[in-house]
């Protein structure tokens, strides 16, 4: 511990793995790690497709790719501490390091669900104005949608680790995961965390809320557009180019919705419930979407046949 008249901080935490579990972690750790495996080949694989194939050069696979990227840096921040709490019992994290890696889950979470919403726009725009979707969404303004969504996730969450740094904590130094969350360290705190719990919800609601409901906004005028369509054969057309994304942002939102009701209002939840739901937030949507839009995007398919078929010759 550090003392400081009456400040104090813990030099560390130390992580959870499964409560309960903790004699079957290096069993548990198989399906992790396919489920890592999965997302980093899966996310390197459309990154490879996206960049070697020229007819995907335009702003739907733009978008996608920087979904991938993002994925790939949730799956590299909490790695090395998950897999590192199941092989070797390696509960301990600097506390620094722990508010550092705290940043950047909280920054690519908001980053995905700032893609999601861009990727929302551009599937809008494609529907409801075919002729000008080419003018509107341009190389330029994707680069500076792209640029603008991360300067949005960085300064947002600025506040939060000196916000935690700036608390004194006493008695238990034990996180719920084996990653560092906000609620997480803020609740080991025995100051006021009035401050905090503001901000977070704050936040929370203008940016992650704020996608989700312009998301939601946009489907119901794609609907409004697609009914309008003259045959049942143009309809299911245009909706099926949806399908991909609707998937991803079912498969982010609803774990982000639920872990976030668990940590502010689940006090009698169990802790086995409250690890599966973060887990599933942090390491489900990184794997399942590179499958999700390899199965439902038919240039990403026969792009990727097409470079198994070279390799194989």
């Amino acid at each position: 511990w550090e003392f400081n008249g009456s400040f104090y901080q813990p030099s560390a935490f130390l992580m959870m793995g499964i409560p309960g579990l903790e004699a079957l972690h290096h069993w548990i750790s198989i399906p992790f790690c396919a489920l890592y495996l999965i997302a980093l080949l899966g996310n390197c694989m459309i990154l490879f497709i996206i960049k070697t194939t020229q007819s995907l050069h335009e702003p739907m696979y733009y978008f996608l790719s920087m979904l991938a990227v993002t994925d790939l840096g949730l799956v590299l921040c909490t790695l090395p501490t998950t897999l590192g709490i199941f092989w070797f019992n390696m509960r301990r994290i600097g506390f620094d390091a722990c508010l550092t890696q705290m940043y950047f889950i909280h920054i690519l979470s908001f980053i995905e669900s700032s893609v999601l919403l861009a990727m929302a726009f551009d599937r809008f725009v494609a529907i409801c104005h075919p002729l000008r979707h080419p003018s509107i969404l341009t190389k330029t303004t994707v680069i500076k949608i792209g640029l603008a969504i991360i300067l949005r996730g960085m300064v947002s969450l600025l506040p939060i680790p000196f916000l935690l740094k700036r608390l004194t904590y006493c008695g238990k130094t034990e996180l719920s995961h084996s990653f560092c969350f906000h609620p997480d360290i803020m609740n080991l705190a025995c100051a006021d965390i009035k401050v905090n719990v503001f901000y977070g919800m704050i936040i929370l609601l203008s940016t992650v809320g704020m996608d989700f409901i312009f998301i939601v906004l946009s489907y119901i005028l794609i609907i409004k557009t697609v009914i309008s369509l003259a045959t049942k054969e143009e309809c299911l057309k245009a909706l099926n180019t949806c399908v991909s994304h609707i998937c991803a942002v079912l498969v982010f939102f609803i774990p982000m919705i639920g872990l976030s009701m668990i940590h502010r209002f689940g006090k009698n939840v169990p802790p086995l419930v409250n690890t599966l739901v973060a887990y599933t937030y942090l390491i489900i949507p990184p794997a399942l979407n590179p499958i999700i839009y390899s199965i439902k995007s038919s240039h990403i398919r026969e792009a990727l046949l097409r470079a198994l078929r070279r390799k194989s010759e």
